[in-house]
C-alpha cells in the first residue's frame, strides 16, 4: 500500500473504531459485532507497524476504549486497568509463547476462559467493600458501587481482615436471565439487548440500583490488582487467596507449560462453551509468575505477558422460506425470518427477528433467498445478509395493514417501526392483559397467559376492563376451573381494584413508561385528574423524564379509546389511590443535596432517605463538590473521607435526628 493510501485508510479506521468504541463502552449499544471490530483494530495496528510515522498518540490502538459517563462520579484507578492484546489464530498463540520463552526459558502460563461481560474493580479497606468502579479508559472509570452491591456473589465483607484489597472481575448476565429479560422487552415492544454482554453493561450502568438488582447480574474475579500485607509468587496463588477471601474466582483455569498444552486447554474450553450458563468469547493466556510479569512490562495499553485468543464467530447458510409478522403489545409489527433449521453454537435455529422494513430493505432480504445466519454473541440468531437471491424473488415489503385485525398500519415520525393503531386488536389485547395482570402492575394472582387465552377465545373479555365484569359462572365454563379456583381468581381481581395509581398507569402499558416512570409521574401530580390536566411541558419537567416520555404519556391519556377504558375501570370500582407526600419548603434540608453513608443504628437508610426527600432534599449516592451535607453512620468509608477532603459538612446520626425533630 502506498503512503497516501495508508494515511487515508488509517484516518478512516481511526474514525470508525473511535465511533464503535463510543457505542460499545459509553452507550452500551454497539452497531457492529465484536469480530468486525477486532478485525478493523487488527488492520489498523498492522498499518501503524508498516508506517510508524503515521502512528498518533490518539490512535485507538494506543488506549483502552471507553470514557466515564456523566451519569456517575469519576474514579481514578490506582492501578491501570489494561486491556489485552487479541489474537485470532493458533499460530499467533505459538508466537506469544516463543516471545515469552526468549526472556524466560522456564515459564508457565495460566489459561482461563474469557468471560464476555463488563470489567470492574472492587476495592476493600480493612475487609469492607467501599468502592466499585468500571474500567472506563483504563485510567478513569465510573463509581458504580451501589449497583455492584446488588450482585449477590460480591462479598460486602471479606473473610480476612486485610488492610487493602483491590480485585478485578468481569460482571456478566447469565444466559437464562438474559433470555428472560429479552422476552420481557419483546412483550413490552422495547428494543432488546443484542447479547448478554450488552445487557450486563446496560444493567450495571443503570441510574437506579433497584433496576440493576432485578437484572440478576453475576461476576467472576480474575485478577488481584493491589494487596497490602501479603506477598505472592504467582497469579495462581493470588486467585487462591481471593477465593479464600470469599470471591467467586474465574473457573476452569489450567497451568500450562508449552504451546501444545495451551492449545489443548483452548480446545477443551471451546468445546464446553455451549454448555456453560454464561458467555465466553475466548481464552486468556497469562504468564503465571508475577516476577516474570514485572520484568516483561507492558505497552501503553496492554501487558506484554498476556494475550486473549478470540473464538471466531460461527456463520451458516440456509434458505429463507417465509417472513412472519408478529404484532406486539403496543401494536409494533415485527418481521421474523423463518428458514430451514441449522445448528449454531450448539442449538437448532430456524427463526430470527428482522427488526423493521429499513433493515430488510438495506440488506435486500427476500423470501426464497440463500441467507447467512449467525448468533450475535453466540445467543441471539441474526440474519447477516442475503448471499444469493432465489429464482423469481421480489423485494419484500411489510403489509400495509395489521395481519391480525386488518387496521391500516402507521409509522410515527422519527420511528422505523410500523404499528397497528387499533388497541382492540386481538394480538395486542392478549399481551395487554398479560401485562396488566402481571405482578409489577395489578398483581392479579392466578391470571396467567393460558387463562387469558381462554378468556379471549371464549369472548368473555374484549378489553382490560372486561376482567372486572367476569362472573363465577363464566369462569366455570373454562378448562381447569372448579369452585375454589374460580373464587380465588375473582378475589384476586376484586383485590386489584384498590391497586395504587402508579400500578394502574404502569399496567396500561404506555410506551416507554416503566414502573419507575409511573411512580415518578404519580408522585409529581398525585392524581389521575392532575396528570390528565397537565400539558407535555409540565410532564417533561419531572426529574427522570424527557420529551419522548412526556409526549407518550400525554398522547395516551388524551386518546379517546384510553379515556373510555379508564372510565370503564373507574365504573368497575377501581379507586386508584395514591398518597402524594407533602414536601417541606422551609426546613434545614430543603433544597440541599445530601449523601447517606455508613450504617444508621436507629432507622434504615431507606427510611432516612424518605424523610430527607419529604423535607425537600435531594438524596444522592455519591459525594461531589455539589454535595451540601453528608450524614455519616457507623463504618462510613470512602464517601466520608471524600466529604472531609472537599470540605463538605458532615452530620452524625444523632445530629441528623436533632435536625428532623
Amino acid at each position: 500500500m502506498e503512503y497516501q493510501q495508508a494515511k487515508e485508510r488509517i484516518q478512516e479506521l481511526s474514525r470508525l473504531l473511535t465511533q464503535y468504541e463510543y457505542e460499545y463502552y459509553v452507550l452500551d449499544n454497539p452497531s457492529v459485532d465484536d469480530y468486525t471490530y477486532d478485525m478493523l483494530m487488527h488492520e489498523l495496528a498492522d498499518l501503524e507497524r508498516q508506517f510508524p510515522d503515521l502512528l498518533s498518540p490518539q490512535s485507538p490502538t494506543q488506549r483502552v476504549g471507553g470514557k466515564a459517563s456523566n451519569t456517575f462520579e469519576k474514579v481514578s484507578h490506582k492501578v491501570q486497568m489494561q486491556s489485552l492484546q487479541d489474537v485470532f489464530s493458533f499460530e499467533q498463540v505459538g508466537e506469544f509463547v516463543t516471545r515469552c520463552r526468549e526472556e524466560f526459558p522456564e515459564v508457565a502460563f495460566s489459561v482461563e476462559p474469557k468471560i464476555d461481560g463488563l470489567s470492574v474493580s472492587l476495592e476493600y479497606h480493612d475487609g469492607k467493600f467501599i468502592l466499585g468502579s468500571t474500567r472506563g479508559d483504563g485510567f478513569v472509570g465510573e463509581d458504580v458501587t451501589a449497583n455492584l452491591k446488588t450482585i449477590r456473589t460480591i462479598p460486602l465483607t471479606l473473610k480476612g481482615n486485610i488492610p487493602l484489597v483491590e480485585a478485578r472481575g468481569e460482571v456478566y448476565m447469565p444466559r437464562e436471565q438474559f433470555f428472560e429479560l429479552v422476552k420481557q422487552q419483546e412483550e413490552n415492544d422495547e428494543q432488546t439487548f443484542k447479547n448478554p454482554r450488552n445487557a450486563a453493561a446496560g444493567s450495571l450502568r443503570q441510574k437506579y440500583s433497584e433496576v440493576t438488582a432485578k437484572r440478576k447480574l453475576d461476576i467472576f474475579i480474575f485478577n488481584l490488582q493491589r494487596c497490602e500485607g501479603k506477598n505472592f509468587q504467582t497469579h495462581d496463588e493470588t486467585l487462591q487467596f481471593l477465593e479464600d477471601m470469599g470471591f467467586r474466582v474465574i473457573p476452569n483455569r489450567k497451568i500450562c507449560h508449552n504451546t501444545e498444552e495451551i492449545l489443548s486447554a483452548i480446545a477443551e474450553i471451546g468445546e464446553s462453551r455451549n454448555n456453560l450458563p454464561y458467555d465466553i468469547d475466548g481464552v486468556v493466556i497469562k504468564v503465571n509468575a508475577l516476577s516474570q510479569r514485572d520484568a516483561m512490562g507492558a505497552t501503553s495499553k496492554t501487558p506484554k505477558w498476556a494475550i486473549a485468543y478470540k473464538f471466531p464467530p460461527e456463520e451458516k447458510e440456509t434458505i429463507l422460506r417465509d417472513i412472519e409478522v408478529n404484532v406486539g403489545r403496543t401494536g409494533a409489527l415485527t418481521p421474523v425470518a423463518v428458514f430451514d433449521t441449522i445448528q449454531l453454537a450448539g442449538t437448532s435455529v430456524s427463526r430470527a427477528v428482522l427488526h423493521n422494513q429499513d433493515f430488510i430493505t438495506e440488506k435486500d432480504i427476500r423470501i426464497g433467498d440463500k441467507i447467512i445466519v449467525r448468533k450475535a454473541g453466540d445467543i441471539i440468531p441474526e440474519v447477516l445478509r442475503s448471499a444469493e437471491h432465489g429464482e423469481n424473488s421480489v423485494p419484500y415489503h411489510l403489509p400495509e395493514c395489521c395481519p391480525v385485525c386488518g387496521a391500516k398500519a402507521v409509522r410515527d415520525e422519527g420511528e422505523a417501526v410500523l404499528r397497528c393503531p387499533n388497541i382492540s386488536c386481538p394480538a395486542q389485547l392478549h399481551k395487554q392483559l398479560v401485562h396488566f395482570a402481571s405482578r409489577d402492575a395489578m398483581n392479579i394472582d392466578g391470571l396467567g397467559t393460558a387463562i387469558i387465552t381462554q378468556l379471549l377465545e371464549n369472548h368473555l373479555v374484549s378489553d382490560i376492563a372486561g376482567l372486572y365484569q367476569l362472573t363465577k359462572e363464566q369462569l366455570l365454563t373454562l378448562d381447569g376451573f372448579k369452585d375454589k379456583s374460580a373464587d380465588n381468581l375473582l378475589k384476586a381481581i376484586e383485590k386489584s381494584k384498590s391497586a395504587p395509581l402508579d400500578r394502574v398507569i404502569f399496567g396500561l402499558g404506555i410506551r416507554n413508561i416503566g414502573q419507575k416512570g409511573a411512580t415518578l409521574l404519580c408522585a409529581h401530580f398525585g392524581s389521575l385528574s392532575a396528570i390528565e390536566s397537565a400539558d407535555k411541558e409540565e410532564i417533561s419537567q419531572i426529574e427522570g423524564f424527557g420529551e419522548i416520555m412526556a409526549e407518550n404519556v400525554w398522547n395516551a391519556l388524551h386518546d379517546s379509546s384510553v379515556q373510555e377504558l379508564l372510565e370503564k375501570l373507574i365504573d368497575s370500582g377501581l379507586t386508584m389511590p395514591f398518597e402524594k407526600k407533602e414536601v417541606a419548603t422551609d426546613h434545614f434540608f430543603t433544597g440541599k443535596t445530601v449523601c447517606l453513608t455508613g450504617t444508621l443504628s436507629q432507622m434504615k437508610r431507606s427510611e432516612a432517605k424518605e424523610i430527607l426527600e419529604s423535607l425537600g432534599a435531594k438524596v444522592t449516592g455519591s459525594v461531589s463538590k455539589k454535595t451540601d451535607c453528608v450524614i455519616a453512620g457507623e463504618d462510613a468509608g470512602s464517601k466520608l473521607t471524600k466529604a472531609q477532603s472537599l470540605g463538605v459538612a458532615v452530620l452524625t446520626e444523632n445530629e441528623f435526628l436533632e435536625k428532623i425533630k
